[in-house]
């Protein structure tokens, strides 16, 4: 395992030393589980309470939790970020060697930059680009046509359909699938008659796809994911959506086809977004949210009701029943009431 000061790590990644600056650390981790040779970080204040108990020979700490801790830390105005930039020195994750692995299936059209890692039983179609230092792992599929830009990462199991363009740097997780057919139908005499999907899929720089995440591709024109987004696993991208630059999406979001998101929005976990929406820039979407209309002002929004306990929540339910019988009530109630005040007023 590789080992650091203390000073070495402030002065690469910044911030100032308390305690011993020639303390070494040779790990990462959390609070309760860190021992005297591990490097641990406090992000969050509700684990603050692990900060006086921790046996960790460091703790990564913002300067306000720094001032009440008498151990040896690295103090930073962001420990989460320092602890994200840290966490490659010990990133145990194998790298790959360049060169094609002999059970490959290449076409003789590819262009393989001789820097590429070609994993084991990959299949790689006609005319596909891949670039520099490019690792594509077991049993891939790439499909006719497709671009892979330098320094992208495929782990094991990933498939691109056809006409697939993948910008510089872009990590892609197992059991994902791009340019899957976009769910369109047109019905005839009550049958449903399946329109070709003839656009692809494009993704810019420094994009992240999940496990098991699909994308489709686009009916006519691509489906488009800007520079630096980030998907969770497991989630589902329409034919035809664009998802602007550095939005960020937690597991099990679902959106519909033709759907506009904005830059720097942030969703999450299993929100639902209607077709045909457009989400403007700087949107927050809290967990489980239902978006059935498009949103035009930056903010945070949310839907649905928040946990109970069963017997509450079952209340609740048979309240909802009738909020519409409730509220012509309410509206009649209101209604005497003002006649009453008016009647009141002219016997004065």
């Amino acid at each position: 395992m590789p080992k650091y000061t203390l000073a070495e790590l402030a002065e690469k990644f910044g911030g100032s030393v308390q305690g011993d600056a020639n303390y070494i650390v040779s790990g990462l981790a959390s609070l309760p589980s860190a021992t005297k040779d591990d490097l641990s970080f406090l992000a969050n204040g509700q684990y603050k309470k692990f900060l006086f108990e921790t046996k960790a020979g460091a703790v990564l700490l913002n300067p306000e939790h720094a001032s009440h801790y008498a151990g040896n830390a690295i103090v930073s105005d962001d420990p989460y970020l320092t602890y994200a930039k840290i966490s490659y020195l010990f990133d145990t994750k194998p790298i790959a060697s360049a060169g094609i692995h002999p059970t490959a299936c290449i076409a003789d059209s590819a262009q393989i930059d001789a820097t590429a890692c070609i994993g084991a039983y990959v299949v790689i179609a006609e005319d596909v680009v891949i670039g520099a230092n490019v690792n594509i792992g077991a049993h891939s599929f790439i499909g006719a046509r497709c671009i892979i830009g330098e320094g992208g990462w495929l782990a094991p199991r990933v498939t691109l359909y056809h006409d697939i363009k993948i910008g510089k740097r872009v990590v892609i997780q197992s059991g994902a699938v791009l340019g899957g057919e976009g769910f369109g139908f047109a019905i005839e005499k009550g049958n449903w008659f399946r329109i070709a999907q003839i656009g692809g899929v494009t993704l810019g720089d420094d994009v992240e796809v999940g496990a098991n995440t699909t994308i489709d591709r686009g009916a006519l024109a691509d489906t488009i994911l800007g520079n630096d987004v980030k998907l969770d696993n497991q989630i589902m991208i329409g034919h035809n959506v664009q998802i602007g630059d550095h939005t960020a999406m937690a597991a099990c979001v679902g959106i519909s086809g033709s759907t506009k998101i904005g830059k720097r929005c942030i969703v999450g976990g299993s929100v639902g977004m209607a077709g045909h929406l457009t989400i403007c820039d700087n949107v927050i979407l809290t967990g489980m949210t239902m978006v059935t209309r498009s949103i035009s002002e930056p903010g945070t929004y949310s839907s649905g009701t928040s946990m109970q306990t069963s017997s509450e929540w079952r209340k609740s339910v048979a309240r909802f029943r009738h909020l519409d019988e409730m509220a012509h009530r309410i509206q009649q109630l209101e209604k005497k009431l003002i006649e009453l005040e008016q009647n009141s007023q002219g016997s004065d």
